[in-house]
């Protein structure tokens, strides 16, 4: 009796032991501690993000170039909503009763018991509306975020866009993303993404029973603030990147400006190019599609994805390795007959020039000096060591940038071909040489590069040997970006830029060179013009320049396509820009001659193929006739209107003739 007797009490006091414990547990949570009552999910607390301003990207003067507008979005907890007036509701939002009720299907299908999106970016006025009626909806709520502005309505290629986070996305950020989040998709807004999103903030807020927020919990004590990203501040000028867009309507190409002495990219032009804008709000995806679907691929980033034959700009670069290595000197001539003939191929030039040595050969851009220099550096030991030699030379052109990646600070870049000789060993076996290849000696045949790559190889030569890696961003926040310092030296003397740029000078300042229409009053511009073989048109327009000679501010490469002649469209669109940068305006009679550029029109004409007629040979030499008048016609228009200002050089009508030709 006794031992039942001492369990009964044994039992009692486990429960007593027990209750005891959960009160006191129940009066910790309840009394001393509340952080689990904020945890928690009810009916009357509710948390929200708080999502931060994206960080503003300026120019290299300070302008705001990206900047943020303040939007509203309605979010909807289905499994809170009980019955509401959906004509009223539709009516507050400016949409019609089937979209809302399309809106609401949709939200279930997200989930029934998180907050997602029923309408993104709402207007102001819906906004002040809605705050009016929102007890009359439970389940509803507003969530203020911004979006981007794009003030001069220019780089679309440049900034990209930002949109909303897929599953994918979500997955790859460790938790970071939630859906209905936003993040960058392309251009620096995808390669910046980490520091301009900022970090969302969190805010406990207590609702009534009718759904109307009575205020911050605990005086916000819980909660967490939104801390805006980071400014960039870029190397672009904003004023010339408005120019080049304007010289680039109605044309297809890239322009890329660098400031040798830092590497910071001036300008980015890819066109045609389309305004930022457009890929922000509502809109975003039906104009996304339109982009795409236009045939002339305005989502290409050309200044880095366009692949174009270097053509004559190259040359510089061989007449650089073929000074280093001692195979020719600067007086050196050799004999144009107007061709080059390597083995039983004839390699045409422009020109009759006669004994044409280095400087001369650059100004006129004469391709049988440098297929002559080319043969010099590729059978400089001997004729049965090509394939070596021609690595050797392929490697020491590579040092320019060519054939690889420069590393810019934007996605997708594309590195560009430029072969080895183990391409053209399983082509050809051991059976090749250097008339095997002989077109790579005015930029031609198996070798491509990005606008970008060309324009840093005119940094190059500017800087007398060596390149700063080149980068849009100079600056985050305060922090100025410091790997951006390293110089790249590719292997050729100092002393032998003089010759090159001796020529590159006399080809826009000389009475005999291929750009002497693209004279800038008071800049000595030193440039290279070229015209790009292009088999599915007409040829492309190329120039590669920088200003001044002495203490170079800026270097530069243009290419429109199906342009012809690079005297013609190229080499003018360079000289603007660069006087544009220098001086801040272009001035006097050219200022026309800008108005004209922006006017013309160089799109090609889109064909039907399977309906193109087969061109006689009376129609492909009519067509060639036209194009050579208009090629003419063309200079003669500049050339008239070069005439309000007194020129250094008097041309023949010959003459003035002939510098289209190039």
């Amino acid at each position: 009796m006794d031992q039942l007797f001492n369990r009964k009490y044994i039992v009692q006091g486990l429960f007593i032991v027990i209750a005891l414990i959960l009160l006191g547990k129940l009066f910790y949570i309840q009394i001393i501690s509340d952080k689990a009552f904020v945890s928690a999910e009810s009916n009357v607390l509710k948390k929200k993000f708080k999502y931060p301003a994206r960080g503003a990207i300026l120019d290299r003067n300070g302008k705001v170039i990206v900047q943020n507008e303040p939007v509203y979005d309605l979010m909807v907890i289905p499994n809170e909503v009980k019955a509401f007036d959906t004509l009223t509701l539709a009516n507050a939002l400016e949409i019609t009763m089937a979209d809302a009720r399309k809106f609401m299907r949709r939200a279930k299908a997200k989930s029934n018991y998180q907050a997602t999106p029923f309408v993104k970016q709402i207007s102001v006025q819906s906004y002040a509306r809605l705050q009016e009626i929102m007890y009359r909806f439970p389940g509803f709520s507003t969530q203020d975020r911004t979006i981007r502005h794009y003030p001069d309505s220019v780089g679309g290629q440049l900034f990209g866009y930002v949109k909303e986070v897929d599953s994918a996305d979500i997955a790859r950020s460790e938790g970071f993303y939630k859906p209905g989040d936003y993040k960058g998709k392309s251009g620096l807004e995808r390669s910046y993404e980490e520091t301009l999103r900022g970090e969302k903030g969190v805010v406990n807020t207590i609702y009534d029973v009718h759904n109307t927020p009575q205020g911050s919990y605990a005086d916000g004590k819980y909660d967490i603030n939104a801390v805006s990203g980071e400014r960039l501040i870029s190397g672009i000028d904003i004023r010339i990147q408005k120019l080049g867009e304007q010289l680039m309507n109605n044309k297809v190409g890239a322009i890329v400006a660098i400031e040798p002495a830092t590497g910071e990219v001036l300008a980015f032009v890819s066109s045609p190019g389309y305004d930022p804008n457009l890929l922000v709000g509502r809109s975003q995806g039906n104009n996304y599609m339109g982009l795409i679907s236009n045939p002339y691929k305005p989502s290409i980033v050309r200044p880095i994805q366009g692949k174009y034959p270097p053509g004559s700009s190259f040359k510089p670069i061989d007449a650089l390795l073929a000074l280093q290595e001692g195979v020719v000197d600067e007086n050196m001539t050799f004999n144009c007959p107007g061709y080059y003939m390597a083995g039983n191929h004839k390699v045409k030039c422009e020109h009759v020039d006669g004994n044409i040595s280095m400087r001369r050969g650059i100004a006129r851009s004469c391709n049988t000096y440098f297929c002559h220099v080319f043969q010099k550096l590729i059978t400089r030991n001997g004729m049965k060591a090509q394939r070596q030699t021609y690595q050797d030379w392929r490697d020491k052109i590579a040092k320019f940038g060519f054939g690889q990646k420069l590393d810019i600070d934007l996605p997708f870049e594309k590195e560009g071909y430029f072969y080895n000789a183990d391409h053209y060993d399983k082509i050809y076996g051991k059976r090749w040489g250097y008339t095997t290849v002989i077109s790579q000696a005015i930029g031609q045949g198996e070798i491509t590069a990005t606008p970008l790559q060309i324009a840093n190889a005119m940094a190059i030569i500017a800087n007398r040997g060596y390149y700063i890696k080149p980068h849009l961003i100079k600056a985050m926040g305060d922090r100025i970006k410091k790997e951006y310092v390293e110089k790249n030296y590719v292997g050729v003397d100092a002393k032998y830029f003089t010759p090159v740029i001796d020529g590159m000078q006399d080809c826009v300042n000389s009475g005999w060179g291929t750009a002497t229409l693209s004279r800038i009053p008071d800049i000595l511009l030193c440039g290279k013009t070229g015209t790009v073989q292009n088999p599915h048109g007409k040829n492309h327009s190329v120039f590669i320049g920088f200003a001044p000679r002495d203490n170079p501010k800026i270097a530069i490469a243009v290419i429109v396509e199906n342009a012809g002649y690079g005297s013609t469209y190229a080499a003018p669109i360079a000289s603007y820009m660069i006087e544009k940068y220098i001086k801040g305006n272009v001035t006097g009679a050219r200022s026309a001659q800008v108005e004209w550029m922006k006017k013309q029109n160089l799109l090609p004409a889109l064909i039907d193929k399977s309906k193109k007629p087969k061109l006689t040979k009376t129609d492909s030499l009519s067509i060639k006739k036209a194009d050579s008048a208009k090629r003419t016609n063309d200079s003669l228009r500049i050339k008239a209107a070069t005439q309000k200002r007194p020129l250094t050089v008097q041309l023949t009508d010959k003459q003035i003739q002939n510098s289209g030709k190039k």
